[in-house]
């Protein structure tokens, strides 16, 4: 029997999905769902990343500083930090 990637009992696919305190209060309950239902899509199949047809646009900043240093927070659950 040939080990695969997908049979790792220790690589867990997470649900959570993070993006900047400003972006998620800028989009629509329907953004938000999609990107919550792209995510958990991804997780029941095993995988780390959900698809790229699900992307946001405008969480940019002037450097990866600035970009590390924003407030990020779950989509489905604002009120929780991205690491809770």
């Amino acid at each position: 029997m040939a080990y695969t990637q997908s049979n790792n009992p220790f690589k867990k696919a997470t649900r959570k999905v993070c993006l900047p305190k400003a972006k998620i209060a800028s989009m629509s309950d329907a953004e938000k769902k999609k990107i919550v239902a792209a995510k958990q899509s991804a997780a029941n199949q095993g995988k780390q990343r959900r698809s790229s047809s699900s992307n946001t646009t405008g969480t940019s900043s002037n450097s990866l500083t600035d970009w590390v240093k924003q407030d990020w927070r779950q989509v489905g659950d604002p009120s929780k930090k991205c690491g809770e």
